[in-house]
């Protein structure tokens, strides 16, 4: 996917240092030969993409460059066309003044020729401007100043910028094109969103935007009121800034406190390891956890793959690159303490490598141990099939993927793993872009069918990230599948639908499990019928009420895809509603991975969001919003398995409950899983109970050995482990703290 309209680099010229501050000063541990390998084979990596890779490498802009300084000097189309195409090259690559100083020449040249040069091409020059400027105006506000308000849209508070210039500027040329007859319809609404941003970020909007281009207020109204979520990554040092990536939330070091691995699409970019302390502070510990050198990743899910009792990683890496992207994923075995090594080589999962940001764990055959399926984008020609491992019990894998049938054959963008028609066999979804669906349910003999067809689950066609839930509490699986074209007039569709008009571009699908096998869609019946572009997202609980909420990082790698992340309160299962305005989640950067977790074990789920695009310029900071809280009640489980894979993915909790206020009882499910296809929450399950003050019983159904346990009356407000087959609850005791103020 290229860059197909002109911007200008986020935040690539300010003072912001990319990473976070360093750890302690211990040593690196010592790594093995294979570790070695991989570091070395990733540093050559970066070194061969330098030039050649579409969103961070330089052979663009020298051809252009060249290109360019061929030409006469004199005004001419072909001239024009030079300086374009070497400006948008100059802004992926983050030069920001440069790309300025050359478009302002460009229009300065060009107005003059008028009526010689097309009005057509005039706007577009007037455009690209408009997008630089404004892209300029949050390097110098938003990254320069970076605050919880940056960025969050409606703009307002400490986001409005104390450096009008850029802005303003965007304003004049935005202005100048709508001064202009014979706009077309899409252009017209990109034109009309960004000038309502741009008044936005001086404290202009509504007031100084014009009548006839205003964007209402009403717009950006929550369906229901919501307390406020605040970004809090400044103040705790995680506010990495880098490039699109991945988010693991979990436990790698057995003391109870969630931790944070990130990871990032540029191949040069480093992984960091942020340790929880305990004490409302994280310790960047990436050196001491040995990822030095294990660049790149734009996506990862964590899982115990040798049932040794520590979360262990997969990092995959090479999507949208093509023929450049056929890199290595990498398996990063964990020593208990939360020290990686890389043991790809020898698992059997370094080779073939293909392009991928894609995957999920799931015992498939019931042996006890964790099995892989990777989703593969093409490369050049070619479409490269997906693979299944099958965990060998020895710390290898084997592809058995076409034995499976389940090759797939076509543009993957998510995976996920699934029991949807309740035979106790976990089931497996496929996302394609351009391209139908597939759903492979598992025949129990170590091979899939694909039913997608005969269930209508192929849509949508532009399918990107994809998830197994049940978010109705009816005990039943359902499927999420989002849809993200991501083509230039998608911003222009997006607008649209803010105004209550018609789009073209697809909407997700949401469809509802009856537990038999059989599914319908009920996307628009939910409230879901809105556009929302989502790359990265996830889903959990926010209130507690037991129904599972979700938030979705939106965007797409044009420069000018500047929209808000958009998140969705789930209405006890009749609904959802659009709480993104009230929450503080309208984050205007790309969003990619995102996980649901308690941080500070106040019993309620915080949000941590991977923010970044894909190319150079633009970089943007993580983000943390923080839960506000309330006061219903909650309970922690985390799940150790003995015959079936130690942690327990693809079993199922359910919880019965009994509320104040309510006749009789209710139950809450929950499948155990990392949530959506990107982005990782903890494997520990954190359940909203509202307002019951303990549960009159827990169900645990285990995969492996297809048994079921129950617990009676277990106390509210509480994290507790479960091990397969022992009939005691373990009480594990967290350390409850606040997060420093401002």
């Amino acid at each position: 996917m290229g860059l197909m309209v002109l911007g200008l680099s986020m935040c690539s010229e300010s003072d912001k240092v990319e990473g976070a501050r360093p750890g302690s000063p211990e040593e690196a541990p010592a790594q093995t030969a294979g570790h070695k390998r991989m570091v070395e084979l990733l540093s050559r990596i970066g070194d061969e993409t330098e030039e050649g890779n579409p969103f961070t490498g330089v052979a663009e802009e020298n051809v252009w460059r060249e290109k360019l300084e061929s030409l006469p000097d004199r005004p001419s189309a072909r001239r024009l066309e030079a300086i374009l195409r070497l400006a948008e090259a100059e802004a992926t690559q983050g030069k920001e003044r440069a790309v300025l100083a050359r478009l302002q020449e460009a229009y300065a040249t060009y107005s003059r020729l008028k009526p010689a040069i097309p009005q057509k091409a005039l706007n577009d020059i007037r455009y690209r401007l408009a997008v630089a400027c404004l892209r300029h105006g949050e390097t110098r506000n938003c990254c320069a100043l970076l605050n919880e308000d940056s960025c969050i849209m409606p703009i307002r508070g400490e986001g409005i910028h104390t450096d009008e210039e850029p802005s303003r500027d965007a304003i004049r040329y935005l202005n100048e094109i709508l001064g202009t007859s014979g706009l077309s319809r899409t252009f017209l609404a990109r034109v009309r969103w960004l000038l309502n941003l741009a008044h936005m970020t001086i404290n202009g909007y509504p007031s100084r935007v014009p009548e006839e281009h205003l964007i209402p207020p009403s717009a950006f109204e929550s369906d229901e009121p919501w307390p406020r979520f605040v970004n809090i990554a400044p103040r705790l040092d995680l506010d990495t800034f880098n490039l699109a990536g991945g988010v693991i939330v979990d436990d790698f070091d057995g003391d109870n406190l969630l931790d944070i691995v990130s990871s990032t699409f540029d191949p040069r970019g480093p992984m960091r390891y942020f340790r929880n302390t305990g004490k409302g502070r994280f310790q960047d510990r990436s050196r001491q956890a040995g990822l030095s050198g294990l660049t790149g990743g734009l996506n990862m899910e964590q899982a115990d793959y040798d049932n040794d009792g520590d979360l262990d990683v997969l990092v995959l890496r090479g999507a949208w690159l093509l023929e450049a992207g056929r890199h290595p994923n990498s398996l990063l075995r964990n020593d208990g303490a939360g020290v990686f090594t890389d043991v790809t080589f020898a698992s059997g999962l370094a080779e073939p490598a293909y392009p991928t940001q894609t995957a999920a764990w799931a015992d498939f055959d019931h042996d006890g141990d964790l099995d892989l399926y990777v989703g593969n984008e093409p490369f050049g020609r070619e479409v490269p099939p997906n693979q299944l491992f099958r965990n060998n019990g020895d710390g290898t894998f084997t592809d058995i993927a076409g034995k499976a049938g389940v090759l797939n054959g076509r543009f993957t963008k998510g995976v996920t793993w699934g029991d949807y028609d309740n035979d106790g066999d976990p089931d497996l979804y496929v996302a394609n872009l351009m391209g139908p669906n597939r759903l492979y349910r598992n025949n129990g003999d170590d091979t899939f069918t694909d039913v997608a067809p005969e269930l209508k689950v192929t849509r949508p066609v532009a399918a990107f990230p994809t998830w197994f839930w049940d978010y109705d509490n009816d005990g039943n699986l359902d499927l999420f599948v989002a849809a993200n074209r991501g083509q230039p007039d998608s911003l222009s569709s997006l607008v649209e639908s803010y105004l209550g008009q018609p789009c073209d571009d697809e909407l997700l699908c949401l469809y509802r499990g009856d537990g038999r096998g059989g599914f319908s869609e009920v996307a628009a019946k939910v409230g879901l019928e809105t556009l929302v572009l989502p790359m990265g997202c996830n889903f959990g609980d926010l209130d507690h009420d037991g129904f599972l909420d979700f938030y979705l990082g939106t965007g797409y790698p044009d420069y000018d895809a500047l929209m808000p992340n958009v998140m969705f309160r789930n209405r006890e299962g009749q609904g959802f509603s659009d709480v993104t305005w009230d929450g503080g989640f309208g984050h205007l950067q790309k969003g990619h991975g995102i996980a649901f977790a308690d941080f500070d074990h106040d019993g309620d789920q915080d949000i941590y969001a991977q923010m970044g695009g894909g190319a150079v310029g633009d970089k943007f900071s993580d983000a943390l919003f923080e839960n506000p809280g309330g006061d219903n009640n909650w309970i922690a489980i985390q799940l150790v398995g003995t015959r079936s894979n130690r942690c327990a993915i693809g079993a199922r909790i359910r919880l019965i409950l009994k509320e104040k206020g309510r006749s009789g009882n209710r139950s809450v499910y929950r499948h155990v899983n990392s949530g959506g296809s990107f982005g990782a929450n903890p494997l520990r399950q954190t359940m909203g109970i509202g307002q019951a003050d303990d549960i009159e019983q827990i169900e645990i159904w285990w995969p492996a050995s297809r048994t079921t346990q129950r617990f009676q009356q277990v106390a509210a407000n509480q994290m507790i482990r479960i091990t397969e087959g022992s009939e005691l609850i373990e009480t594990v005791e967290l350390p409850r703290f606040q997060f420093p103020a401002e």
